[in-house]
């Protein structure tokens, strides 16, 4: 990296003030870490609520919370609570052998009756989990020992997979029903790696080390994670020395910043970018629809915008999700969007118009990338006005069905499985999902059940080849994702994009 004269100059002057005032500073011995996170932390349930179905906030919930089967950093599942799971030979029952030894931060034994209470209170419909109809397809579960069964209610073939994605958490019930929801909220507990000592609201979160935790102690005895939505704040933040890690900035900012005082990584994970769109106003007219989705020249984006750091795709699956298929493409053809518009009386002497909303710096070029195809649009007939919004406020228009007739977003899908990409995107009745057409329900209904594992995944690839050929959804690319860090900090990154401290290791 060149540092220009004013680069030099400002971190020469943050690192003397870290040096009077004990910030950190990119010394290797750091006694605190302090990380720059992309976002807030709205709630400490991890299995109830918007925030439970966030992704971006699963790394700070995997810091305090461990979950029934834990996932590696290359997405395979390892024992975690639970050391072996699996159905029995009928599939009408579901069995789990609990992990012994375990203590919650309180000092008191996790047991198997904490599994199945937490299995019970998800699959209850009046608490409030957002994947209820996931976890409700167990039911009567007991404790045999250290073992836990549930009945089997609807087969799901997704089930365990659940147990290491949202809302898959384990919460302490003695002290939840002692402490209410509220009192839950003020003083969390969990049995992961890092302990919460201090959480102020749209501030930071310090975690403290569990030196009693199961998978052994984490290297860092303290970590700070400081709440910097915006991008440029977060760059300025490891460039200075106030923190020693951050994620999710602009690629030219990190081609900048890494091999100089500065380390990086940016590899490929599970997110992917897309747009949604609702089935409301000009989206109900599949000209308009495929117009728009053919008149973005996704690979231009990504090189010009991204600098090459991104995969481009046509369906709601990456090339690692378990239902990708390559054969379903959906070109870049100009032409083919100006003739699509003019069948609908549209062009751009005629444009015909609508709202997209996007984030602005929660990911890299984000907003930038949503200019960039409203312009592309333009030049067909289609013009877009831009709509900035908060992630939060995303969940909450998307949970309502009052998203505008576009919306960008990124999907995470860490478990890799269409149930969880296409599935729940895309079928109307999932809270998640703004298309409400009794077609595409029809098609996906059937395949929530499907005992035969490749007759599901074919029939997945089905829904997306219908949903690409009628431009239900405008997938747009994988995304790569780009962490810098002090050379004082090992970073291991998880293809999730869970960001997590007690992977992190003194270099």
């Amino acid at each position: 990296m060149n540092l220009n004269r004013r680069s030099l100059l400002k971190l020469s002057a943050a690192t003397m003030a870290a040096g009077t005032i004990g910030l950190p500073t990119f010394a290797q011995q750091i006694d605190e870490l302090v990380i720059a996170y992309n976002v807030n932390l709205p709630s400490w349930d991890p299995t109830v609520g918007p925030s439970a179905v966030n992704p971006t906030i699963q790394g700070i919930y995997q810091s305090v919370f461990d979950q029934y089967i834990l996932q590696q950093p290359d997405l395979s599942p390892a024992p975690g609570l639970l050391t072996e799971w699996g159905w029995n030979e009928d599939r009408t029952q579901v069995w789990m052998t609990v992990r012994e030894g375990v203590t919650w931060h309180d000092g008191s034994p996790f047991t198997a009756e904490d599994v199945a209470w937490n299995l019970a209170r998800v699959a209850n419909p009046e608490t409030g989990s957002p994947i209820q109809f996931v976890w409700g397809t167990l039911t009567n579960h007991r404790v045999d020992g250290n073992k836990v069964i549930a009945d089997v209610a609807q087969f799901d073939p997704t089930i365990f997979k659940w147990m290491y994605f949202l809302t898959g958490y384990v919460l302490p019930k003695a002290y939840y029903e002692k402490v209410g929801a509220e009192g839950f909220e003020a003083a969390p507990i969990g049995t992961g790696p890092y302990m919460v000592d201090k959480f102020e609201r749209n501030a930071f979160v310090r975690l403290k080390a569990n030196a009693n935790y199961w998978g052994g102690k984490p290297d860092f005895e303290t970590v700070t994670i400081k709440f910097v939505p915006d991008a440029a704040a977060r760059v300025a933040e490891v460039e200075s020395g106030n923190s020693h890690v951050t994620l999710e900035m602009p690629y030219e900012e990190y081609d900048r910043l890494k091999g100089g005082p500065l380390a990086g990584v940016a590899a490929p994970i599970s997110d992917i970018g897309m747009i949604f769109l609702n089935d409301i106003e000009v989206m109900t007219d599949p000209n308009v629809r495929m117009a728009a989705a053919h008149a973005i020249d996704k690979q231009a984006i990504i090189d010009r915008l991204l600098s090459g750091y991104g995969v481009k795709i046509d369906t709601l699956q990456t090339p690692e999700y378990d239902a990708f298929d390559a054969s379903v493409s959906v070109a870049y053809d100009e032409a083919k969007a100006v003739e699509l518009l003019a069948a609908s009386g549209y062009g751009p002497d005629n444009p015909v118009k609508f709202k997209i909303q996007t984030t602005r710096g929660f990911k890299p070029k984000d907003y930038e990338m949503i200019q960039a195809i409203v312009g592309l649009w333009r030049r067909v007939g289609i013009e877009a006005e831009i709509e900035v919004y908060e992630i939060a406020k995303h969940y909450e228009l998307r949970a309502a069905d009052q998203l505008a007739p576009a919306a960008f977003y990124n999907w995470g899908n860490s478990v890799g499985d269409p149930t969880t990409s296409t599935g729940f995107a895309m079928f109307g009745p999932s809270p998640h999902s703004v298309w409400d057409g009794e077609d595409l329900i029809g098609m996906i209904g059937p395949l929530w059940g499907e005992a035969d594992e490749a007759k599901r995944i074919e029939g997945w690839k089905a829904v997306d080849r219908y949903i690409a050929e009628n431009a239900l959804v405008i997938p747009l690319l994988q995304y790569v994702q780009p962490i810098l860090h002090a050379p004082g900090v090992a970073v291991t990154p998880h293809a999730s994009g869970a960001l997590l401290p007690h992977l992190m290791k003194r270099a």
